[in-house]
């Protein structure tokens, strides 16, 4: 084919026209299809569009192209017509429910989330679907529901509640403004305060509470901590795998064929080996490395799941309905059965196992010269901790003599880890490292210490290398035009960026406001400009609030936070799904299989809205598990003074965070009794009417426990001053 420019593919006024015109946004293989675009001008098309992107010309959605402009055009329509009609027009929305009894429709065809107030929310459970019609109650819009449309469930979580005539259960996730009716045989049964699982019976209705049976007792909290087994419970975790992947699993032999070894290529003597955490049991890469003449050549050894997971079988099916393995502090709940996670797959030492590699060769500085991607079969030569490689870096004799064979190897890989994150640093690449605790729980599930996670050398060196991985592997698909599952980041919304700027100004920081499209490197200036001082990590936080989530689309629009052009996931696929499809199409690639564009772009597009959900799932699940276990340890502090950071600033009071737990709790206004506080909205913070005195984000405060309510999730402090000046004699 003769040589073009991305231009001369398609016209951009042409391609423009197209789009925006379309009834319905066009995906890249209709596009494709409307200009008769051949397969080898795929890869140019892309480029054109992706540069379209660039310029905020063009935007995806679900996988689909759109014009903003023309989107933002229709939205305003249709809000002149909102306004006006909003009397009249009856809404389908989602309930969201909150513990204090009110509620919030959340629907597609509201700008505005609207209030439901609690005599509405008696009787509608989290999450139910309902029709309604928004109102003006003195003077506030509000939601009037007609009519229950879908029940976001059957089953209810809760602790029984004995009473002088019936038996109540009172929910402990978000139905909480609810009470259901138990059976009295169940009364009798059961401890005042076990926690249940249950089916609902009867809804409740204006007139009736409902009804529900216990379908499963959980204990009693006075026995052991349930947190974890309710946090699974409560989103329908599950907790083990169907009797046909069992067998299917059970099936899949240890030991790896003669003829599958003779087709890969033999690694196996090479000195590669693992670096993960102490209670790792899930292995999912191997790294190795050789000095060269003009760099570094790096390899980056990566479980082969995808020879035991199969496309079709029971075991894939439920390896994708999971998705993630979801970390809790007790225990994992795996994307995969043990024998796969921690025996067959897993890079354990000295057995050999099956992999697939990527070779990558760098320059002193770091850059790609080139790459291979293959299937191997390996030895690791070793299992490393991170505290182990960081001191066989450093050096100690101890540990020296007991790995003589991987030093040398770690420490050429420092050295490249380093200039590989400078690279990184200089193209922008965004590092919020913010601290994280570990909750250590006893054999009975309760929760024992808190102690910081510290990320040092060693995670960034293995992390650097799995970017590198992951970037070229993204960047080999997108150069051959094949279909992938890319991870995604897209830069910040605008609003965003500006609430966030207005709450630094308010820390003292002073910038001149960039209007879009942003790049990473204003981000990365603000959190240069805080590091050292005292609100440097409130700052990181605040600057990762203001970002978009990332999320994996078959669409490369390239990663904001990693000032990436092409990245994607492929360095864990014993614990994400999204890794082992994009294994499976990576292999095809290297067959040199013809893919169906088509089924390819709508599974792709439903599998990365579908994982992405599910990440969303397992990330909520783990905080949440967190949270509850910290509130839980905190019971027995109630009455300690600690320091802590003020993280938000509110009309009832501002919010602080714990500078050992890392949790946050509301001092309540009604608790600052030497002066009336008003609210600066503008400047975030709480000014004395009388002394001046104020309270402003990112203050360091000195606070008393007052309260911790594990199940509500929710911490009260006072200020230690406001404390010592009651205790003071009149």
């Amino acid at each position: 084919m003769e040589e073009k420019t991305t231009k001369e593919v398609v016209p951009k006024e042409k391609l423009l026209e197209f789009i925006c015109n379309a009834k319905k946004p066009p995906s890249f293989t209709e596009i494709a299809k409307h200009f008769g675009i051949t397969k080898n001008e795929r890869k140019l098309l892309k480029k054109e569009l992706k540069k379209l992107m660039k310029e905020n010309i063009l935007a995806v959605r679900k996988g689909r192209y759109i014009c903003p402009q023309k989107e933002e055009k229709q939205k305003e329509t249709s809000k002149g017509k909102k306004t006006t009609e909003k009397e009249k027009k009856r809404i389908v929305g989602t309930v969201i429910a909150y513990p204090a009894g009110f509620g919030f429709l959340q629907s597609e065809d509201l700008d505005k989330d609207l209030y439901i107030p609690p005599i509405e929310m008696q009787y509608l459970l989290h999450g139910d679907k309902v029709l309604a019609e928004p109102k003006i109650y003195k003077g506030r819009p509000e939601a009037k529901i007609v009519r229950v449309l879908k029940r976001a469930t059957k089953y209810v979580l809760g602790r029984v509640t004995k009473g002088k005539k019936d038996c109540l259960l009172i929910p402990i996730d978000s139905n909480q403004h609810l009470r259901f009716i138990l059976p009295k045989k169940t009364c009798n049964e059961l401890r005042q305060g076990t926690v249940v699982d249950c089916e609902i019976t009867k809804y409740p209705t204006k007139s009736s509470p409902g009804r529900a049976k216990v379908k499963e007792v959980l204990g009693h909290p006075d026995e052991r901590s349930l947190i974890v087994d309710i946090v699974i419970r409560k989103y329908k975790l599950p907790t083990d795998y169907p009797e046909e992947v069992k067998k299917e699993v059970e099936a899949i032999p240890d030991e790896i064929p003669k003829e599958e070894i003779e087709r890969r290529k033999d690694l196996r003597e090479q000195i590669c080996f693992t670096i993960d955490p102490e209670r790792a049991r899930d292995f999912d890469d191997a790294v190795a490395i050789e000095r060269t003449d003009q760099g570094y050549r790096l390899w980056v050894h990566i479980a082969d799941v995808s020879h035991y997971v199969k496309p079709g079988t029971k075991l894939d099916e439920e390896a994708f309905r999971r998705s993630f393995t979801f970390y809790l502090p007790d225990r994992a709940l795996h994307m995969l059965p043990e024998k796969l996670s921690a025996r067959v797959c897993s890079l354990r030492p000295n057995e050999d196992k099956l992999a697939f590699t990527v070779e990558m060769h760098f320059d002193k500085n770091g850059n790609l010269l080139d790459y291979d991607i293959y299937e191997s079969v390996i030895r690791s030569k070793a299992r490393l901790t991170y505290d182990q490689a960081l001191r066989l870096i450093i050096g100690d004799p101890g540990l020296e003599k007991k790995y003589p064979h991987v030093v040398e190897p770690l420490r050429i890989m420092a050295e490249l880890a380093r200039i590989l994150n400078k690279k990184r640093w200089d193209r922008g690449s965004i590092d919020f490292d913010l601290p994280e605790v570990e909750v250590i729980v006893d054999e009975f599930g309760e929760p024992t210490a808190v102690v910081p996670y510290e990320r040092h050398f060693a995670h960034k060196l293995i992390e650097e290398f799995m970017i590198a991985a992951n970037e070229t592997v993204a960047m080999h698909m997108q150069n051959i035009g094949y279909p992938c599952l890319y991870r995604v980041h897209e830069e910040p919304d605008p609003k965003k960026v500006e609430q966030l700027l207005e709450l630094l100004q308010g820390l003292g920081y002073q910038i001149k406001k960039v209007k879009p499209p942003y790049h990473p490197k204003f981000f990365q200036q603000i959190l240069e400009y805080f590091e050292g001082k005292p609100e440097e990590m409130l700052v990181r936080y605040l600057t990762l609030r203001s970002m978009k989530r990332a999320f994996y689309s078959p669409v490369n629009i390239g990663h904001f936070g990693l000032a990436s052009d092409h990245y994607l996931h492929f360095t864990s696929p014993i614990r994400r799904y999204p890794d082992l499809i994009v294994h499976r199409l990576t292999k095809m690639a290297l067959k040199g299989e013809i893919p169906d564009y088509k089924y390819w772009e709508e599974y792709l597009t439903y599998a990365g809205e579908y994982c992405s959900s599910q990440e969303r799932l397992a990330d909520e699940v783990e905080e949440e598990a967190v949270e509850r276990l910290k509130i839980r340890m905190l019971k027995s502090y109630i009455g300690d003074t600690f320091d802590g950071i003020i993280t938000g600033v509110h009309p009832y009071g501002f919010f602080v965070e714990l500078k050992d737990f890392i949790v946050d709790g509301l001092v309540p206004i009604e608790t600052l009794k030497d002066d009336e506080y008003i609210f600066d909205e503008p400047n975030h913070r709480l000014v004395g009417a009388k002394t001046g005195k104020v309270y402003r984000l990112g203050d360091p405060v000195k606070v008393k426990l007052v309260r911790a309510d594990e199940e509500r999730m929710e911490v009260d402090f006072v200020l230690a001053e406001e404390e010592e000046k009651e205790k003071q004699p009149v």
